[in-house]
């Protein structure tokens, strides 16, 4: 297994986990809802009764188990006649059921209840539950009432808890992941520079040694000795990669066609015959470019490209570019064996490698070359499962040509 394929197995694991805990705290809480909220109707029940058992036999010795009885419910409750007036409230907010007086109210202290906020009261408690009938003096009563301030909390509950948990997990893993990728950056850093570091000596010597080959055989024009030179001073590029590796490298205004040209012309000659190389588009666009990392991002694809191509096929390399945007486009387009639509993000993840003995680093690399040190982009333009598949590289301009493609 890859380590990009693990690495998404372990996130599915905890998404997994997590949906566990919120779907228990959930059930959990709504369990406790059910048993508070029926024990609150039973209560609101005998209530009911007991306030019609007092009216019923209502008398001057009952009067004080009257009020007795209607403070004895805890949750706020009203109680209407059939023609829906209200007789009995029962724990309303008492500070919202009056409204402002005038001056000469004030002075004969009268109060005036605000009849807006008991229906709007009655409305509420109509839609949380059924109410509870009552035959009182030959006549339908309904009592209506609402969850208490607890039971309303402890509905609430787990959506808090979850989305204080969710705040403190989102944070520590951007913290955590943060921290590690820096450290995982100054490692690859240290390890690319001491690579290039250790790469010099040999290098050196390869030349050195190139050179008295030359003068030994007197093979100065052979063709075997040129693209060994090539290939040892393809090995100086590399560890200048490496060298810069952890760096802002610098850009340099170049044609683009110029430097994809050089790069194909070296590539092409070390592959298979039966793959064909074609390069077309604007010979005179300009873009900012740092060379050695420029021919990697080249080198990654064109090797994607290759494996991706079983026996003969065609790799071909277009440069085109907007007036109006100012961009500098590049297509590298292979007849391969094509990436579904539902990889075309995948395939840049560090690890994704669909070869037995690949890394999955190449696209990632290629990526963050073009995103961070050229300030471009790459994606998958299109493909097709057996047909091929384009990578398109889009790159600011600095010049245009009056040819340019709009």
């Amino acid at each position: 297994m890859n380590p990009y394929q693990q690495k998404r197995r372990w996130k599915y694991l905890l998404l997994a986990f997590a949906v566990v805990i919120a779907s228990g705290s959930l059930l959990y809480t709504s369990y406790l809802v059910r048993n508070i909220s029926h024990s609150e109707r039973t209560r609101a029940q005998v209530w009911a009764l007991s306030i019609k058992q007092v009216v019923n036999t209502y008398d001057s010795e009952s009067l004080s188990y009257v009020s007795a009885v209607r403070d004895s419910l805890s949750v706020p409750a009203i109680i209407t006649d059939g023609k829906g007036d209200i007789k009995f409230v029962r724990g309303l907010d008492t500070t919202k059921t009056y409204i402002k007086l005038d001056a000469e109210e004030l002075k004969e202290k009268k109060w005036k209840y605000d009849p807006d906020y008991f229906r709007n009261e009655l409305v509420y408690m109509k839609g949380q539950h059924e109410p509870i009938h009552l035959n009182v003096l030959n006549e339908s009563w309904l009592v209506y009432y609402k969850d208490s301030a607890l039971l309303t909390q402890l509905k609430m509950f787990p959506y808090v808890q979850l989305t204080v948990i969710a705040i403190f997990l989102i944070t520590a893993y951007t913290a955590f992941s943060s921290a590690r990728k820096s450290e995982q950056n100054q490692v690859w850093v240290g390890l690319a520079k001491e690579t290039a570091h250790q790469l010099g000596t040999p290098i050196s010597s390869l030349m050195a040694w190139i050179e008295l080959l030359k003068d030994k055989f007197n093979a100065e024009d052979d063709p075997l000795m040129a693209e060994m030179e090539n290939d040892v001073k393809r090995l100086e590029i590399v560890a200048d990669r490496f060298s810069k590796i952890g760096s802002k490298p610098q850009l340099e205004e170049h044609p683009v066609y110029d430097v994809v040209k050089d790069f194909v012309d070296y590539f092409k000659v070390r592959v298979s015959n039966k793959i064909t190389f074609e390069l077309t588009g604007n010979r005179r666009l300009i873009a900012g470019l740092n060379i050695p990392l420029f021919d990697w991002v080249l080198e990654n694809l064109l090797k994607n490209a290759v494996n991706a191509i079983e026996g003969t096929g065609n790799i071909k390399v277009e440069i085109s570019g907007s007036r109006v945007k100012k961009l500098v486009f590049i297509d590298v387009t292979d007849t391969g064996k094509g990436i579904p639509r539902s990889k075309f993000d995948t395939v840049f993840q560090p690890g994704y490698t669909t070869r037995k003995r690949g890394w999955g680093l190449g696209l990632s690399l290629t990526k963050r070359m073009i995103q961070n040190y050229h300030n471009g982009q790459i994606f998958v333009k299109d493909s097709e499962i057996g047909k091929g598949t384009t990578f398109r590289i889009v790159l600011k301009s600095i010049k245009h040509d009056s040819t340019t493609a709009a």
